[in-house]
């Protein structure tokens, strides 16, 4: 179990929106000590980005409230307000870089250079900072100043040309995923560069300037799709919930509601269709392999569209959890935390703010066992002037 693992280890969080801050809270999480400097009067755009919000209780005399986005990746920091396109406030950042051990930020590339606040100014008067810059583009190529945003990149890297339905069909087109997979993925990237970028310090006394570009993660998290891709020079095509390399691995609508079937190896397949009734079908030479399923999927599809619906959704799962075969629910919010598992691993935890009273959040899995209480994300500016300005920074 990881118990404040990076306690003693301080960054200055310059970020903002998701990407970023998701990094930084994964840091906060692991014990680190994170000071989020917010212009005063906008702080984090997310700040605004609702409803739903979390106001304070009446009668606490504060008007401030929380959104639920910025209360997704905000936890455990401490929020100064300080405004460092004067240049008092960027002379308070830099003091405050100075004893850091990681800077984070997400502006264009060149942005924070106008006000001293660039890796080469900051590395001169602290040579072991990590500073890393997340940005769309990266910090070099033709489009090093463009700035860019999750949406853009799911389309760019090539995610939303294989997601949604095939053409022909009901629906058919490019689609977007539910949640900004990309700042997310990025913001874990990020996460292992910079406890890389510590460790690596160990060895050499040094910090390092490290690039993470929204642009470099889309493409990679292709994964198997780019993998695909390369070795047969296709590109992969939208197949809805079915899967491009297992089958049958996709989504059927049951009697009474939908359920996932996950068949992953030909074994599984044998298990199903003896608990379908047709144990001929594992034989048969269209379907007896996953290949060969692949290759017959249409015919396999319509053949288990038509067989689903003449069981109730409880009927498959108690056989299938019988006969060991893999499926999943399609859960709602509110079953997916009502689930005796996802309770059981305290995944929903609540944090108590003094101000604004109980906060609810995600545990964070790298927590599993940790029996600590979360902390709760800051008000905009909570820890300044009184706390943690310039001149008071421990």
């Amino acid at each position: 179990m990881l118990h404040r693992a990076l306690e003693g280890v301080r960054v200055l969080d310059l970020s903002r929106i998701l990407a970023g801050p998701w990094c930084t809270q994964n840091l906060a999480d692991l014990g680190a000590e994170v000071t989020k400097v917010e212009h005063p009067e906008r702080g984090d755009d997310t700040r605004g980005w609702g409803p739903p919000y979390l106001e304070a209780p009446e009668g606490s005399g504060d008007t401030q409230r929380l959104s639920g986005y910025f209360i997704c990746c905000n936890r455990g920091k401490r929020s100064v307000a300080i405004d460092y396109g004067t240049p008092e406030g960027a002379a308070q950042v830099r003091e405050l870089a100075r004893a850091a051990d990681v800077l984070v930020e997400n502006y264009k590339v060149g942005t924070l250079r106008r006000y001293g606040l660039d890796y080469d100014t900051l590395k001169a008067i602290n040579p072991r900072l990590v500073y890393l810059s997340v940005t769309g583009f990266g910090q070099s190529g033709p489009m090093a100043d463009k700035p860019g945003y999750d949406y853009v990149f799911q389309g760019m890297g090539g995610l939303m040309s294989y997601t949604g339905q095939p053409d022909g069909t009901p629906g058919a087109g490019p689609l977007r995923t539910g949640v900004a997979v990309v700042d997310l993925s990025t913001g874990m990237y990020a996460t292992s560069a910079v406890l890389a970028a510590l460790y690596q310090r160990q060895a050499t006394g040094l910090g390092a300037h490290l690039d993470i570009a929204l642009l470099d993660v889309a493409v990679a998290m292709n994964a198997n799709q780019a993998a695909n891709y390369l070795v047969s020079g296709q590109n992969p095509q939208r197949s809805g919930n079915a899967h491009p390399n297992c089958a049958p691995y996709e989504v059927f609508r049951c009697a009474d509601g939908h359920l996932i079937l996950a068949i992953g190896n030909d074994s599984q397949f044998a298990r199903f269709c003896a608990v379908a009734g047709m144990p001929g079908l594992a034989q048969d030479p269209c379907y007896a392999t996953n290949s060969a399923r692949i290759e017959h999927l249409p015919a396999l599809r319509t053949l288990l569209t038509d067989l689903f619906p003449t069981r109730t959704r409880a009927a498959w799962t108690d056989a299938f959890d019988a006969a060991g075969v893999p499926w999943g629910p399609i859960h709602t919010m509110d079953e997916v935390f009502a689930h005796p598992q996802v309770q059981h691993r305290g995944l929903m935890q609540v944090a108590e703010h003094p101000v604004m009273g109980r906060v609810p959040m995600v545990r964070n899995p790298m927590l599993a066992g940790h029996d600590l209480p979360l902390p709760a994300p800051p008000l905009l500016g909570e820890h300044s002037p009184a706390g943690c300005t310039a001149r008071s920074y421990p």
